[in-house]
């Protein structure tokens, strides 16, 4: 048994996880998805890890799954704890001293123009539309605190990595997401056919995949 730790992304909460969990825990394993203090101006980057380290206590076997802008917060959650594997879903990647809004200008990040810009037509476009309201109605404010925040690691700790795209994201283009992963990471990102929140879209895929991703690291591990 493995223990999935998620991290949720912007202004989001770790209800965003609670499909993918429920697939996760009926395979077995345990799972922690907590509530990061992103709506807290006093918090930083560094408290965003603890938060999440405090709630996987003594676990071990993690696997750190990461959403979004979760992808600031989770190499640091690697540098803390003992971690298998790190998987970025639509996540960002960072550099050492980057802030999270110097990654776009630095990428030549560019979001394609939408007849509706609307938060249900970018985020959540292929999510069942009753979903996608209480998914909506549980957003919060997003400080600019951590946003801002020169990302704090000096280098991306040394733990296996796995990143899957959403081929219709119209939040972080795949061609985009594609091109920062291979230049940051040295991998070539899976896919599936999801837009930004694969989460709440695909669920089962994506549980799916987090299995496969587990499984070719325990085999590497244990052939070594």
């Amino acid at each position: 048994m493995s223990t999935y730790v998620l991290i949720h992304g912007a202004g989001d909460v770790g209800w965003y996880w609670h499909l993918v969990e429920a697939e996760l825990r009926g395979r077995g394993h345990d799972v922690v998805a907590v509530d990061l203090p992103v709506d807290d101006d006093a918090a930083t980057l560094s408290d965003y890890a603890e938060t999440v380290v405090d709630a996987v206590g003594d676990r071990t076997d993690l696997i750190v799954v990461a959403h979004s802008f979760g992808g600031y917060t989770a190499p640091i959650v690697c540098d803390r704890l003992k971690v298998d594997l790190f998987v970025g879903v639509a996540a960002m990647v960072p550099v050492p001293g980057e802030s999270a809004s110097e990654m776009f200008t630095n990428t030549g990040y560019a979001q394609p123009e939408q007849e509706d810009s609307s938060d249900l037509a970018v985020f959540y476009h292929d999510v069942e539309p009753e979903l996608a309201k209480e998914a909506l109605s549980k957003g919060r404010n997003q400080s600019g605190t951590a946003w801002n925040e020169p990302w704090p690691l000096a280098t991306w700790p040394e733990v296996p990595v796995r990143y899957v795209l959403g081929h219709n994201d119209r939040v972080f283009p795949a061609d985009w997401v594609r091109g920062v992963v291979e230049e940051r990471l040295g991998i070539t990102p899976d896919e599936l056919d999801s837009g930004h929140c694969l989460a709440l879209a695909r669920p089962a895929e994506l549980a799916a995949l987090l299995e496969r991703y587990r499984s070719e690291v325990e085999s590497t591990e244990a052939a070594t």
